[in-house]
């Protein structure tokens, strides 16, 4: 890793309570065939000796230890107003990135330059060959999907423009993040990623899966899998999301189909036992509607794109593999 002053990618590693995941994550990051970039490691407060033992493994490393658990996006936010690379990369300690990762991603943006940022193939640690998600997806119902999720490493196997970047493994030109604003820090974690993808499209920016940058993930180290932290923010922030973002003429052709989602994940986590925080979730959404619609107005005004060129963007919504995904089947 370069240590001169600026480099050309900052790569930003977020950690809470995770020592146990960042020495492969990091030495996988020394082992990189690209060079020029530097590391910054975000802990999130953690009570596990994360940072003494970052200081005396990796001294080189940048640290900025927090005082608590400020969530996803006010910590990497943090980071953010630090960094004057021309990229900067995110990566959860949780994302094992093969040799060739970065020097994929930077080569993608390099050549294209109308991509504001680009994501990579992440494959399940434990099974690498099946796709964890292939970059992120939003649907006519106003949902996110997880592209690819359960299907063989042969697919998604070709480099294309798409919707969005999972903040876990992603490269964002830092003139973009300037211009369109961080991660919301509302959102403290899930779905901020969609959030900011949806704003940088609405602007113009478009977003690249670079599908031979690969990562290898060891899915829910940190939020299990429908835990109740997973249904509540997951559940409150979806809706923050399409408030916020979605224009007004494709509001009325997506909302019916965004309020049978609704009710379906009602009666999904009714008969799961999940109900209180999943209600709890709606209740908050509606908490903070007049924050989402005094910042609609604001990302509205701005939009540079047709309502068409984002309607060819989102993908139909398929409820019955979206179950299949939730109950864990691949």
């Amino acid at each position: 890793m370069d240590s001169h002053d600026t480099p050309v990618v900052t790569v930003v590693v977020l950690n809470w309570n995770g020592k146990n995941l960042l020495r492969e994550c990091l030495e996988r990051l020394k082992d990189q065939t690209y060079r020029d970039f530097s590391v910054v490691v975000v802990d999130n407060g953690s009570v596990d000796g994360s940072v003494d033992w970052l200081k005396l493994r990796f001294p080189d490393i940048h640290v900025i230890a927090l005082d608590k658990n400020y969530g996803f996006c006010l910590a990497n936010n943090i980071a953010l107003q630090e960094i004057d690379s021309e990229y900067v990369a995110l990566l959860n300690n949780d994302a094992m990135a093969q040799k060739d990762w970065l020097a994929r991603l930077v080569t993608a943006m390099a050549e294209n330059p109308s991509a504001g940022f680009a994501t990579s193939k992440f494959l399940f640690y434990d099974q690498p060959n099946i796709i964890d998600r292939a970059g992120d997806g939003y649907t006519l119902a106003g949902v996110a999907t997880l592209r690819g999720r359960g299907e063989n490493v042969s697919r998604y196997d070709r480099t294309e423009w798409i919707f969005g970047a999972c903040g876990g493994a992603s490269i964002y030109r830092m003139r973009m993040l300037k211009e369109i604003g961080y991660f919301d820090s509302d959102f403290f974690l899930i779905h901020e990623d969609v959030d900011l993808s949806f704003r940088a499209q609405l602007r113009g920016y478009r977003c690249l899966y670079v599908h031979d940058a690969v990562v290898r993930h060891r899915a829910s180290s940190s939020i299990k899998h429908d835990s109740p932290v997973s249904v509540y923010y997951g559940h409150r922030n979806l809706e923050w999301v399409y408030l916020k973002n979605m224009p007004a003429g494709l509001i009325r052709k997506t909302l019916i189909l965004h309020m049978v989602y609704v009710l379906a994940s009602f009666g999904f986590f009714l008969i799961r036992g999940q109900i209180r925080p999943f209600l709890r979730a709606k209740r908050d959404a509606l908490k903070g509607w007049r924050r989402m619609i005094r910042l609609r107005r604001g990302i509205q005004n701005e939009k540079a794109v047709s309502d068409r060129y984002l309607w060819e963007l989102f993908e139909k919504e398929f409820f019955l593999p979206r179950l299949r995904h939730r109950l864990g089947k691949r």
